[in-house]
């Protein structure tokens, strides 16, 4: 029954710290005013959650929420932030490394998706000795739709 409040109280303390500072509203904080702090309170209280309860699913989601929330604070206040859509590739494949540091589950995946994002990324600075490799990130560019709609279903019909 504890491991079941624990939660809700990690997740009041998170959004009460966060009301609070906005009543108090601290100059330098003010960045901090939005709904992608919430999304980072949540994906953090996932974690602490995930790690003190020893329910390693709560790592996944807890990592994919934090980085989103930190990934839309960049893109909002910072110019140097990268806008694509590898990143969210990327949050994702962090996430599988992060649970697979305590389920032992999803790291091969986890690092086959984060090096993807990474090559995606980064494609446009590649040198020019490298010309198939454009190639193959124009079809994984157009085409990426079709692996997730492939692995969503793969998930929907593994029996686990």
């Amino acid at each position: 029954m504890k491991k079941q409040y624990s939660f809700l109280g990690y997740l009041l303390v998170g959004f009460g710290l966060y009301f609070l500072l906005r009543e108090l509203k601290i100059p330098i904080l003010t960045d901090f005013y939005s709904w992608t702090t919430l999304l980072i309170i949540l994906g953090v209280v996932l974690l602490v959650h995930g790690y003190k309860s020893s329910d390693f699913n709560n790592l996944f989601a807890g990592t994919f929420l934090l980085g989103l929330g930190i990934h839309f604070h960049g893109l909002r206040h910072y110019s140097f932030w990268i806008e694509h859509w590898a990143v969210y590739l990327l949050l994702i494949g962090i996430a599988f490394i992060v649970r697979s540091l305590k389920s032992k589950k999803g790291l091969l995946l986890g690092i086959s998706l984060s090096s993807l994002a990474i090559l995606m990324i980064f494609s446009t600075k590649l040198p020019d000795t490298f010309p198939w490799v454009y190639d193959i990130i124009h079809i994984i560019d157009r085409f990426w739709p079709i692996a997730l709609i492939i692995i969503g279903i793969y998930f929907i019909k593994s029996k686990k």
